[in-house]
């Protein structure tokens, strides 16, 4: 069962480890989406016994919580390097332009490859932490 506050949560945690380790230490980039679907499903309240759970939802969810947060990194790419364009555009007209265009498409690049890799390494985490859960009961 699917519990949106917990993919919220993940998705959020997913966006900002992953801005903050991308800028920090580029390599650990990928912890983002696996902490953030680990939490996901570690934190998911839709069983009563967690015995029960099944890897399939742990997995649905870590996906979900890393397409959302893939999409978060996306727009902030975007609505922050948009403002640095439009402000370029108004300095410069022609230099504006390009830079905008450039911008546009490498944000496009941008939040594609992060909801595909959060998808994937959100998915892991959340398969992880089913595991994990259902062996502490």
């Amino acid at each position: 069962m699917t519990d949106w506050k917990a993919i919220g949560v993940g998705a959020l945690i997913n966006a900002v480890l992953t801005i903050i380790l991308f800028l920090s230490f580029f390599p650990l980039f990928f912890l983002g989406p696996l902490i953030g679907g680990f939490l996901v499903a570690y934190l998911n309240s839709g069983y009563e016994n967690y015995g029960n759970m099944d890897e399939r939802d742990g997995v649905v969810d870590g996906a979900l919580s890393g397409i959302i947060g893939g999409i978060i990194i996306g727009l902030l790419f975007l609505l922050g390097f948009g403002a640095i364009s439009a402000i370029i555009g108004l300095i410069f007209t022609e230099i504006g332009l390009i830079a905008g265009t450039i911008t546009l498409l490498v944000g496009l690049v941008i939040t594609v490859l992060s909801v595909f890799l959060g998808a994937i390494l959100g998915a892991i985490g959340g398969f992880i932490g089913v595991i994990v859960k259902r062996n502490e009961y």
